[in-house]
């Protein structure tokens, strides 16, 4: 993944979370922890990056984040529920004060007709917040579906620290 492209986003992203004296937390499936890894790119990070989930599995989102897997098992992984409770799940087991989580199909395979490969769920969450959600596709291959959801991710993230 080309981090030099993300380099503008994590320094706005950095700036903000500073300036709020805040910490961020990712639970990353689809991703399998490139938006964690990107983040600590930049020297200093340890001072707004709290920690990183890397949920894979569906048993990894239950245990570490504590998604039902009644959720799972109704909606499917790849999903607008699944995404919200990974996102309130990386909050309520850290001490961050806002979080991002996705979860996707990445490919080259595992799609369907109604999660064709390039779905991705990104929801994010303040703590004592709303928890906001959106659908996205990406087109390309596994790296470019990864890469454009690391960026998505980051960058609204960003945009929901941006003041009115």
């Amino acid at each position: 993944m080309d981090t030099e492209a993300l380099l503008p986003t994590l320094r706005s992203l950095a700036e903000l979370l500073l300036a709020r004296g805040e910490r961020l937390v990712t639970a990353e499936s689809c991703t399998g922890g490139l938006i964690a890894a990107a983040c600590t790119e930049l020297a200093g990070s340890s001072a707004w990056f709290e920690r990183g989930f890397v949920t894979y599995s569906n048993e990894a989102k239950c245990e570490l984040l504590g998604v039902p897997e009644g959720l799972i098992a109704q909606h499917g992984a790849v999903s607008e529920a699944v995404a919200r409770a990974m996102a309130q799940g990386a909050l309520q087991h850290s001490r961050a004060d806002i979080a991002v989580a996705v979860t996707g199909v990445a490919g080259p395979s595992g799609g369907s007709p109604d999660k064709p490969v390039g779905t991705v769920w990104l929801a994010w969450a303040e703590r004592g917040g709303a928890v906001h959600a959106q659908r996205a596709w990406f087109e390309g291959d596994r790296a470019a579906v990864r890469a454009a959801t690391v960026l998505q991710a980051l960058a609204g993230v960003r945009n929901r620290l941006v003041p009115l």
